[in-house]
């Protein structure tokens, strides 16, 4: 056993590779699905029925759908529409409008349980609606959300093994090499939870801190 782990910290250039595309990809899909979901909020909280139903369609949808059948849908299906995509392009979309779709969901619920008094007294003190939203709305926002967001990024980590079904070279690729070489599937594969929890470990003590300064708010 610990010869198996021997071979596995040998290959640890190999995990750490591993490691660090997970991390870029995370983070670069939680931003831009974070950034899509607020776009997607507004219409989703639409007056106007037809745009709040197609919204909700695309949320509903993507909530019901498993990222790893929307993941093949992405790589091995655009294609036949005539949209060729490498396999970081393609993590990287699935996982962002995947994503997107909890986000908005999100920010909605957030944005709703919100109280409607500070809202009111910026449009009464003439605030347009970007600057009511950057201004007003969206500190207590962030802040009302954060620790759901927090837990939606902790899944978007999670989410990217699945990834390795179009051999993007992120932390369970890396294991499963590893362990393909040297067939010790215990020791790559337990050293690769470690690392995700360790990332996991990272995301939860940003949660905490959030959750702290929006005690401190309320």
């Amino acid at each position: 056993m610990i010869h198996d782990f021997g071979i596995v910290w040998s290959e640890r250039s190999l995990l750490l590779s591993g490691l660090g595309n997970t991390t870029i990809l995370s983070i670069l899909s939680a931003v831009a699905a974070l950034l899509l979901g607020f776009m997607l909020t507004p219409a989703l909280m639409s007056k106007q029925a037809w745009l709040s139903w197609i919204v909700r369609g695309f949320v509903d949808g993507m909530r019901c759908v498993p990222f790893l059948l929307f993941a093949y849908i992405v790589y091995y299906g655009l294609p036949s529409l005539g949209l060729r995509l490498d396999n970081w392009t393609s993590g990287l979309l699935a996982l962002t409008i995947y994503n997107a779709a909890y986000m908005a969901e999100i920010l909605r619920g957030a944005w709703a349980s919100q109280p409607r008094e500070p809202i009111e007294a910026g449009v009464a003190f003439g605030f347009s609606n970007l600057s009511l939203f950057r201004r007003i709305v969206l500190p207590p926002l962030l802040l009302a959300a954060g620790p759901v967001i927090g837990n939606q990024i902790i899944q978007i980590v999670k989410d990217s093994a699945f990834l390795t079904i179009i051999a993007l070279p992120e932390l369970t690729h890396a294991a499963a090499s590893i362990q393909s070489r040297h067939y010790v599937p215990f020791a790559a594969f337990i050293t690769a939870v470690f690392l995700y929890w360790g990332l996991c470990l990272v995301i939860e003590a940003g949660v905490t801190t959030i959750d702290r300064l929006a005690a401190a708010r309320r």
